[in-house]
């Protein structure tokens, strides 16, 4: 079985790496145009990061998108649902709309170990800090390809997803 993730030390981003323990701001609903000030939440957070790697190496943007990936019971703590049998099976066969599993960096052959991406969240973090976090981390993890541009695909998939307001009609 080849290696779905590499680890490594240094503090160069790429889509795919895992970033565990990122700060998020969180802004709330009464957020507007109204509100004279705003308390913001951090919530810490383990991310994914979305945004492709020749725009990182290239700097493009100040800012990095990113996504939350939980672990399987983390994430069913919130998402009962997903305890229920048969539900992670849909997940790995894609069936399931803006979830992704990949394998545990640790634990690649243990499947309750896998690692769950959650597309429908996206966070867009400054890339300094991001820069100075993964250094601070020490040993982290990024993916390898080909599970990189299946990662990668996956989120294409769901982003650019089209609602028709009607089908084709069944052949009879």
């Amino acid at each position: 079985m080849l290696p779905f993730w590499k680890s490594l030390t240094d503090s160069q981003l790429n889509q795919g790496d895992f970033l565990p323990d990122c700060l998020v701001p969180i802004i709330p609903p009464t957020f507007g145009p109204q509100s004279q000030t705003t308390d913001l939440t951090i919530h810490t957070v383990d991310l994914v990061i979305l945004t492709q790697s020749c725009d990182l190496a290239k700097a493009k943007s100040g800012l990095v998108a990113l996504c939350p990936i939980y672990s399987i019971k983390i994430f069913e703590t919130t998402n009962p649902a997903y305890g229920k049998k048969g539900a992670w099976e849909e997940v790995r066969k894609g069936r399931r709309e803006g979830l992704l599993l990949l394998a545990s960096p640790i634990n690649p052959t243990d499947g309750r170990e896998a690692l769950v991406v959650d597309f429908r969240e996206i966070y867009s973090l400054p890339f300094e800090y991001l820069v100075q976090h993964a250094s601070a981390l020490g040993t982290r993890w990024r993916l390898e390809s080909p599970y990189l541009e299946h990662f990668s695909q996956a989120f294409a998939r769901f982003f650019m997803r089209v609602g028709l307001p009607s089908a084709v009609p069944p052949i009879l």
